[in-house]
This record gives C-alpha cells, structure tokens and sequence, in this order.
C-alpha cells in the first residue's frame, strides 16, 4: 500500500491526480497539507481525510510513504527538498523548480535521497509522441532539419486564474506565464525528439493585458545535430489545433491535423511529387500516466520513462528561454 500526502492543493490539477490516486489499487491518501488553510481544507473535508499546515509535521508522519506536490511553481523547490530528505517518494506538477540552479539542487537532492520521482509530462505517455519518436528514431524521417510546434489556448481572453488559481497569473509565483505553464510541455517533447540543445531565441509578450504576465510568444531553439525547433505558445488562442510538424529529408510527419490520423506521414517527395499524400503507419500502445508508472515504480519496482534529469533538463531549457527573452540575445547551453 502506497500512502500519499498531497502537498498543497494550488494547482488546478491536484483533483485529477487525487481522483486518480483513489481509483488504483494498492494506494490511498493519508492526508492533505497546504499553507492556505482556506484553500486545501475543503479538499482534505472531500477527501475525507486530515488536514494539515505544518509541512515538517506531515513529512515525519510514519503514515505517508509518497507525496503528490501541486504547490505554486516557486515553492516547488523547498517543499522537494524537504520530502527527499524525509526520504518520501515524490511526483510533482511541472515545471520542477523556476531556474536551473534549484532544479540542480533538486536533481542532487533526489539522487542522493533514492527515492522514486516522477514529473507530470503527459506528452510523453502519449500515442502520437511515441509513434513521432518512433519515425525519427529508425530514420524513416531521414536527418531531421526543422521541426514546428504550437501549443496554446484561451486562458487569458477567457480570464481563468482567479481565487485560488489566481498565483498562475503572477510571475514570481508561477515563472513568466504561458512559457512556463503550457510551452513547457511541448518544449519537453522537442528536446525528446530531437536531441541535446545548443541556443535558444526566445520573444514572449503581454498581449491581452488579461494578467502581468507574457501570453503570447515563440522560442527557437538550435540543437547540436543541427536540427531547429520552433515552438510558438498562447494563452490568447481563440481555436485551432496544436500542430506538430518534423521535417526530415526522407519524410515529414504532422500531428493533429484535423480531418487525418492522429499523425500523417509523407514521404519523401519526388521529380513526380509527394507519394501518395499520406502513409498510414500502426499507432504504438500509450503508456500508463506518469502518476500511474510511479505508483509501479514504488509497489514493484518497474521502470519509469521520465527521470529527475529530464525534469532538470526541462528547467534549463525554460530558464533559458526565459534570459533570452529579458536581455533580447540568443542563450547558448
């Protein structure tokens, strides 16, 4: 049995991991803590389980094997320290921390601990992105040359973040906005595809002037292979898809086109053209959720797809975007 307390219930997400939690065998929650008593008590009072304000407190109980933290972003960095040293077993909302020098210490921290980690990169469990990473890895794409990704929605025209998610629109609290909420997931997934970055160009804007905050932007990042990623991110989408485009000089794939399989692939073209407009490729299986190859990890031991690394490496990747966006220069890695 794996009994988890849930640090903190700041984030929008925290009922779907709790409701997800109390669906799986073998795993039950002990407790909720949070530093806003106003804010996490209603969820322990739904959970019908204790509430908690003293964090030290709740990391001693002898009760909790595991903790769930979905505190705001700027926390993240003292509330994993403290459960691996209270040799906890940790999952957290991304981002892992808001600059590269607390994700170092984190990373270090957790290794040291032995505890088994996870962060929420849905992306990562998904049938597109394994199928995408399939194409480039046996090379039926070729040398990827360029890729281009679009990952947004209508947070700020629809004005989301109010009472207690009212932090995802302050930056100190949260990081700059849609860069580090939502670009974070589709940046993850470009490093994933398509190797070790070498720069990064970064413009991001407030253009709704919903929150104080950037919601509107692109990064550019060059990788070592030579292969350029464009991601463009919005919390000022008013519809429309979230293209992913690869281009290699055997094929191109696109995921999420309206009207196609989940991802189309093109071959090479030709003197007489493109072959015919699309290929259809078998799907591989999704993974389980990044909560539920954790919740493995700790009952038998079975290996995990995201590492502590992969969330540090994340964090350098938004860190840098950030600093080229401040100080308008390109960030070498």
């Amino acid at each position: 049995m794996i009994r988890i307390a849930l640090l903190s219930t700041a984030h929008l997400h925290v009922n779907s991991y709790a409701q997800e939690a109390r669906n799986s065998q073998d795993v039950q929650i002990a407790c909720v803590w949070d530093d806003d008593p106003a804010r996490g008590e209603p969820v322990a009072k739904e959970l019908g389980v204790p509430f908690d304000n003293d964090l030290a407190r709740v990391l001693s109980r002898k009760d909790v094997d595991a903790v769930i933290v979905c505190s705001e972003s700027s926390k993240h960095r003292t509330i994993l320290v403290s459960a691996a040293h209270a040799h906890k077993h940790i999952f957290t909302e991304k981002p892992l921390t808001l600059t590269l020098a607390e994700a170092d210490e984190v990373a270090r921290e957790i290794k040291a601990s032995g505890v088994k980690f996870m962060i929420s990169l849905p992306q990562r469990s998904k049938s597109e992105t394994l199928l995408m990473k399939k194409l480039i890895d046996d090379g039926t794409l070729g040398k990827i040359a360029t890729a281009r990704f679009r990952m947004g929605h209508g947070a700020a025209l629809e004005k989301w973040f109010k009472n207690g998610s009212a932090w995802f629109g302050d930056e100190k609290s949260a990081g700059p906005g849609a860069l580090f909420d939502i670009a974070c997931h589709t940046l993850d997934a470009m490093r994933w595809l398509l190797g070790e970055p070498a720069s990064v160009l970064c413009k991001c804007v407030n253009f709704s002037g919903a929150y104080p905050i950037p919601d509107n932007g692109v990064v550019v990042v060059e990788f070592k292979n030579k292969a350029v990623g464009v991601l463009d991110f919005s919390y000022v989408q008013g519809a429309g898809p979230s293209f992913w485009e690869v281009y290699g000089t055997e094929g191109t794939a696109v995921r999420d086109m309206p009207g196609h399989p989940p991802v189309t692939y093109i071959k090479r073209q030709t003197a007489d053209g493109f072959a015919p407009a699309w290929q259809r490729v078998r799907m591989p299986k999704p993974r389980p959720s990044a909560l539920q190859q954790w919740f493995a990890a700790i009952l038998r031991n079975e290996p995990m797809h995201i590492t502590v690394d992969d969330a540090r490496n994340l964090t350098q990747l938004l860190d840098a975007a950030r600093a080229s966006a401040r100080e308008n220069r390109e960030v070498k890695l």
